[in-house]
């Protein structure tokens, strides 16, 4: 939004004829010619620095991203252990059963050649053991038991196998998903080293916004209020807060995100490009901050900014149009969480994509795709303004202008 300013008619002290001033409006600072949308996701990336780190215990560490090395204290396994419920047997047979050992359990003593103990699944296997027979390629009785003798190391799973002591099994900056928190226990750890999830506040504005029910004459429904949290949270961030500030009077964005300084990063959606109402650019200039990215070449949502504050803080500008904010979210704010989180910037499959879609000289355009066999076909219903596609589609797929129907394109995944 810019401001207005109104002239008054002066009134001569003279016979000059009265000249009339008329009211005027100030110009907006034009955005900058537009980036290309993959330079403009990299600097994003590539802006902030990671948050500082925290030692926290594997339950809490769900969803954060790793601030060191995972490695293993230990062998993995750390024993050698059966593969298979059976019996582990020594030389050839048939064998004389002599006793039996479970998993946790520990049988002492060397296996004769000869002998076979009963033995279960993730037991470990006694000194001697040549191999483990398989329980259904047994036939046991009277205390003995035959069977096609296995090969030496059958069925055996021997320690360090997996991993030796000291192995490096992830690296620093991996998301801390379900398997990596079970590696880590299985590994001995009871904590991890993890960066926070970086903090955002939201503020939409717009006075044309309803919060609830069915909008009326001239108003529109706010899709992104409700959009943005979970879209935040999937890509490894937090939102503490989402407020509606009204366009008029002008200044009411400015004077909420200096007062928003607590998170990291502050979303502004809307106000972006260069109507009578956007204020966001002007208020960044009048901050001195610093000017990432201003400007996209992707359609939708190219009025989209990043921008550094003096104070450390980040702020993200972004479309009002829902679709068009959802594309610039994914262009800005994921790279910029994943940098906050010291996580690398994901590099972004290619498959087959089909579909009526016309590419631009120039530019970006990114649309809604859904799985079809090995590739992706275009999901209708992404203007602007209208989420269908992307609410049912998998992926949004980077066409260029140098893309044909059935030519690979990269795919930013929208729910994984």
């Amino acid at each position: 939004m810019s401001a207005t300013t109104t002239g008054t008619t002066a009134m001569p002290t003279t016979a000059t004829p009265p000249t009339a001033t008329l009211p005027t409006r100030v110009a907006p600072t034009p955005p900058a010619r537009e980036m290309p949308w993959e330079r403009a996701r990299e600097l994003a990336h590539r802006a902030p620095l990671p948050l500082a780190t925290r030692t926290v215990p594997l339950a809490e560490a769900a969803g954060l991203t790793t601030a060191a090395d995972l490695c293993t204290p230990r062998a993995l396994p750390a024993f050698d252990t059966a593969a298979m419920d059976g019996y582990a047997v020594a030389g050839p047979g048939p064998w004389r059963v002599v006793g039996s050992v479970r998993a946790g359990g520990v049988r002492e003593g060397i296996l004769a050649p000869g002998e076979a103990v009963e033995i279960s699944t993730g037991a470990p296997v006694p000194a001697g053991t040549r191999a483990v027979l398989p329980l259904e390629l047994a036939a046991d009785g009277a205390g003995r038991v035959s069977g096609p003798v296995p090969a030496p190391g059958e069925h055996v799973r021997r320690a360090g196998e997996d991993a030796p002591a000291g192995t490096r099994l992830a690296p620093a900056g991996t998301r801390a998903g379900p398997a990596l928190l079970g590696l880590a226990a299985s590994c001995g750890h009871d904590t991890l080293r993890v960066r926070p999830r970086p903090r955002i506040q939201v503020f939409v504005t717009g006075d044309e916004l309803d919060r609830s029910g069915l909008p009326g004459p001239g108003r529109v429904r706010d899709a992104l209020g409700p959009l943005l949290p979970s879209l935040v949270a999937a890509f490894g961030g937090e939102v503490v807060g989402v407020e509606h500030v009204p366009d008029r009077p002008a200044g009411l964005t400015a004077r909420a995100v200096r007062a928003a300084t607590g998170p990291e990063v502050v979303v502004v959606t809307g106000s972006t490009s260069v109507g009578v109402t956007d204020q966001l650019r002007e208020f960044l200039r009048d901050l001195r901050a610093r000017m990432v990215v201003d400007t996209v070449a992707c359609r939708p949502g190219h009025p989209q900014l990043l921008a550094g504050l003096p104070d450390g803080r980040w702020v993200v500008g972004l479309p009002g149009n829902p679709y068009a904010a959802l594309v610039a979210a994914h262009t800005l704010l994921a790279p910029l969480i994943a940098g906050l989180s010291g996580r690398g910037l994901p590099a972004l499959p290619r498959v087959a994509v089909s579909g009526d879609v016309r590419p631009a000289p120039g530019v970006a355009r990114l649309v809604p795709v859904a799985w079809e066999g090995a590739g992706a076909r275009v999901v209708g219903g992404h203007r602007a303004a209208f989420l269908r596609g992307a609410a049912v589609g998998d992926a949004l797929a980077v066409i260029d202008d140098g893309w044909v129907d059935g030519a690979p394109a990269p795919l930013l995944l929208l729910n994984g």
